[in-house]
């Protein structure tokens, strides 16, 4: 297939496939040249951008894409060794989650904050004063 096909099949821009192909993470199973220069998609190929995708969603980087797809073509590791990297990834997000959860947490303070500095000033300022007073510890 043709890679506009690709990218409408895949949900991908043209930019986007060419950049994974000059990265690496589609080869000559996924991509040939015709005679007339044009690349030619296999249906490898689109396996290999829902695997891409999905690897994407659970936050990895092009470094750890590039590696996770290397060891995949390869079969270098163990169940084990997969299994642990899973862990390590898990404990990565659920690190990520805990500083958003801090963030919300003094945005959900500053909105409160600063309406309540337009409907009770008073309060406001008392609200102000307790933050101070915890964050001193």
């Amino acid at each position: 297939m043709k890679i506009q096909e690709l990218a409408d099949k895949m949900g991908l821009t043209i930019h986007t496939i060419r950049y994974y192909e000059k990265e690496g993470l589609l080869d000559d199973r996924h991509v040939r040249r015709e005679s007339n220069n044009y690349r030619n998609y296999s249906d490898e190929a689109v396996e290999r951008l829902k695997l891409i995708k999905k690897f994407q969603s659970i936050g990895c980087s092009l470094a750890e894409l590039k590696e996770v797809l290397q060891d995949h073509d390869a079969n270098t590791h163990t169940n084990q060794q997969i299994i642990d990297w899973i862990r390590g990834k898990k404990k990565e997000i659920e690190g990520k989650k805990e500083e958003y959860d801090q963030m919300l947490v003094t945005l959900n303070w500053m909105l409160e904050y600063r309406t309540l500095l337009m409907d009770d000033p008073q309060k406001a300022q008392e609200m102000l004063k307790a933050w101070h007073a915890g964050s001193s510890d």
